[in-house]
């Protein structure tokens, strides 16, 4: 790697738009801090580069990742970093050790020696510290940061800051998301009777299922906070049929059928990933693997794998709990009815990997059992 000191302008520019756009395709807040300090590193001549964050409630500063350094936290106005980001100044040592902000607890915690410190303190565009930029042990020739590496410390916090801050705006924007949809899908199972921990039971039978079959990590969550929302459409199924206490006629099944697209039609405009996967789960979770599902007749891969997991995850949960209009199954005339219905009305794939992870879901609904 070139040292920084050689770098020339556009080579600078390169590096930190590099950066970025390694940071436009993550999701997690600990993988951006992990490449912005990776950029601080490639600006300045350090051998290691820390970025620290104000916790919410202002009394302490975290990093989760660190060149050579697992998760820390300590108190705001603790040591040197503590002491740029409550006075909102820039700092630069040659040998911290003869400075008496400096907390060798860190030194000690990770067994490494540190000299020469910088720390630029950053702020969102109010001008509020929401953090710092830390480089250590400058690789200079004298061991000594400069200049030149504030001014690139300084110009790598300033797009750190945008980004951090946009970055828990997007998290806060997720998590807003991901409650909201699950207080909508808890809030169609309570119109028709039901307990809320339905809908976290049917998350969790997804997301075990999704993850065996094959599906990443991340597309396994996003199932899985998607999958409370399948019945959303009996919010507009008036409560006289939601709630007969006994089979329906053929005039109140059309109706109760509706609400598949009910759902669908109310979400199904998001551009957003969750609501565009909850907006599949509405859909097609009544349809069958043989096609005679509803409310498209959809058969076999047809149907999307979402909707084909969040089927078997709900008619598992359903038949094996009290309902207004019958009792629960046992255990051993739910696992026949699967059995029957492999290739028909379920994926024979997901029959496959329900049994073979059988103990995952009675686990999960031991733990999540109705309370009375």
């Amino acid at each position: 790697m070139k040292h920084a000191s050689s770098l020339s302008a556009n080579e600078i520019l390169e590096l930190i738009f590099k950066h970025l756009n390694e940071i436009s395709y993550l999701r997690e807040y600990d993988d951006i801090i992990r490449v912005l300090a990776d950029m601080g590193r490639a600006l300045t001549s350090s051998d290691r580069c820390t970025v620290w964050v104000v916790s919410d409630d202002k009394k302490k500063i975290w990093t989760k990742v660190a060149h050579g350094i697992d998760a820390i936290e300590i108190d705001i106005d603790s040591g040197i970093v503590g002491t740029s980001i409550t006075e909102g100044k820039k700092i630069i040592i040659d040998d911290v050790y003869t400075d008496e902000r400096f907390n060798e607890d860190i030194d000690k915690q990770t067994g490494y020696k540190t000299k020469s410190m910088m720390v630029i303190p950053m702020f969102d565009k109010d001008k509020n510290i929401i953090g710092a930029f830390q480089a250590i042990n400058s690789q200079n020739s004298d061991s000594a940061f400069d200049v030149r590496d504030m001014e690139r410390l300084m110009l790598a916090s300033t797009y750190a800051a945008d980004t951090l801050v946009s970055a828990r705006l997007s998290k806060e924007i997720e998590d807003t998301q991901k409650e909201v949809v699950f207080t909508m899908g808890a809030i169609g199972e309570s119109r028709s009777k039901e307990t809320g921990n339905h809908v976290k039971r049917v998350a969790e039978y997804s997301k075990v299922l999704a993850l065996a079959c094959g599906l990443s990590a991340e597309e396994a969550e996003l199932l899985k906070e998607a999958s409370p929302m399948h019945d959303i459409g009996k919010i507009a199924i008036p409560d006289a049929v939601l709630n007969k206490p006994g089979r329906f006629d053929e005039h109140e099944r059309a109706i109760m059928d509706t609400h598949a697209e009910l759902g669908y039609g109310m979400i199904n405009k998001s551009t957003r990933p969750l609501l565009k996967a909850a907006s599949i789960v509405a859909y097609e979770h009544h349809e069958k693997w043989d096609g005679t599902g509803y409310p498209r007749q959809l058969k076999g891969e047809e149907i999307h794998i979402y909707g084909r997991i969040t089927a078997l995850a709900d008619v598992f949960d359903a038949l094996g709990s009290d309902r207004v209009y019958k009792k629960a199954w046992c255990d051993e005339d739910i696992f026949q009815l699967f059995k029957e219905e492999r290739a028909k009305h379920f994926d024979p794939l997901l029959i496959d990997v329900f049994f073979d992870n059988l103990d995952q879901f009675l686990e999960i609904r031991e733990s999540l059992k109705d309370e009375f």
